[in-house]
């Protein structure tokens, strides 16, 4: 490598990449159609493409005691047909029209997007509008569609024993809080769910004062506004709702473990979780900070030391999930390599809390960590649907220009706060521990 190209990346490193990140929600405009439906569009002409998405307030936090994977299973029947187009067709259309189109549901929001040819950006509007108001929800289909739900998570938990795990130390971290629960459901919730369970649950929170839509792409207002006028603009307001979730998680009084014996489980695996606050709380940039110190990379502390050096682990990471309407968990985890001690990667894992604890990281590894996050962000500028994403995110937690905010908190950040969050938070008291461990066959 050239002293040249070293000096180059050392700078990218190094330098903060203000000047881009200050100008990220410059494009981004706000309307509001005639029936209170908010609408999010971000104009980019260098293709002629557009990404439509549209966001639904709720989630499997909003689900009733009993009835979990209600969100996901209504996910998927969104595909199943309305009086005007039958099941499957949604996804035939945009597939004819040369475009793309899915969905995905979280905790607290569920998201339908298509990707589409500019001059045929009017298909997914329609689409998207008439199923908003129209979903069959044959009682035929349900049944059909919550048996590939039930194999679906079949496939992604009973038989994944890493999935499982991460799905019980969720449901022991949240004693109280819906957090606690799987977005797939449990597996007899899924067997319960009816038409009757579901029709409601769409007709309350499937309306226009509960979404909002993002378009990206290659439009003006001046294109798309009457569209979505003619299209949403005139679907009624669902009226009274409460989808935010009153309860909230007690603080942890002691450290929770759970061991579990998989025949699957081919290495030792372990999960540790920390309570931590979500973002906008001031602690969330540090957080941030320091779960890409500990995880970004080859370069991090924990790859460098667990992975490559002592060869006691495959793969260790840090995971902080800030983006969540409540507080959150911090993740550390690991794959114990072959014939290493679960117990010797656990160690190791704490000593790494520790030592930030002890020491601040160094201002270079800091500025290094703000500079990878603001770079994923710009990065993202270059995909319609990742602008759409970004834009709607943070309009879910509270307002689209929030994203500024977030990244001159991050600009921010200093190597004492860091340290202090690595006190704050990593204690005993406040961890749960999840392992897997594999079980020999009889």
């Amino acid at each position: 490598m050239s002293k040249r190209i070293f000096l180059f990346i050392l700078f990218f490193l190094v330098a903060p990449l203000s000047a881009e990140a200050a100008s990220l929600t410059s494009s981004i405009k706000e309307y509001t159609l005639q029936n209170g439906m908010k609408a999010l569009l971000v104009e980019d002409h260098k293709a002629p493409l557009v990404t439509l998405q549209v966001w639904y307030k709720v989630g499997s936090v909003h689900e009733p005691i009993g009835k979990t994977g209600m969100s996901h299973l209504l996910e998927h029947m969104m595909f199943k047909g309305t009086p005007k187009y039958g099941s499957k067709e949604f996804s035939a259309i945009i597939q004819r029209n040369g475009g793309t189109d899915n969905a995905y549901t979280t905790k607290e929001h569920t998201v339908y997007f298509q990707s589409i040819a500019s001059d045929r950006a009017d298909i997914p509007i329609e689409l998207e509008s008439d199923r908003m108001s129209n979903l069959l929800l044959d009682p035929k289909e349900v049944a059909a569609e919550r048996s590939v739900v039930m194999e679906e998570r079949r496939m992604r938990y009973e038989d994944d024993p890493q999935n499982l795990l991460y799905e019980e130390m969720m449901a022991m971290a949240f004693t109280a809080h819906p957090y606690r629960w799987p977005v797939i459901g449990w597996m007899s919730d899924i067997a319960s769910i009816e038409r009757e369970h579901l029709y409601p649950y769409y007709k309350k929170y499937y309306s226009p004062d509960n979404a909002f839509i993002v378009i990206a792409g290659d439009v003006t207002p001046a294109t798309v506004l009457p569209l979505l006028e003619k299209s949403f603009g005139t679907i009624p307001r669902a009226g009274a709702r409460s989808p935010e979730v009153p309860t909230k998680q007690p603080k942890q009084q002691g450290e929770k473990r759970l061991v579990m014996r998989k025949e699957e489980a081919e290495l030792p695996y372990i999960l540790i979780a920390y309570h931590v606050p979500s973002f906008p709380h001031e602690d969330n940039y540090a957080l941030d900070v320091l779960s890409s110190i500990l995880s970004a990379g080859k370069s991090s502390r924990l790859y460098r030391d667990l992975v490559y050096e002592k060869r006691i682990a495959i793969s260790a990471f840090a995971d902080y999930s800030s983006f969540h309407k409540d507080p959150f968990l911090f993740i550390l985890g690991a794959n114990a390599a072959p014939g290493k001690d679960i117990e010797a990667v656990e160690r190791e894992l704490y000593a790494h809390i520790r030592r930030i604890a002890d020491e601040p990281p160094t201002g270079w590894e800091v500025q290094k960590a703000k500079n990878d996050i603001e770079a994923s962000f710009i990065f993202a500028q270059d995909s319609n649907y990742t602008k759409a994403q970004y834009a709607g995110m943070f309009e879910m937690m509270g307002g689209w220009r929030l994203m500024d905010t977030y990244l001159e908190g991050i600009k921010k950040v200093t190597p004492a706060e860091v340290q202090a969050v690595a006190k704050r938070y990593f204690s005993d008291d406040n961890k749960t521990v999840g392992i897997l461990l594999p079980l020999k066959k009889q």
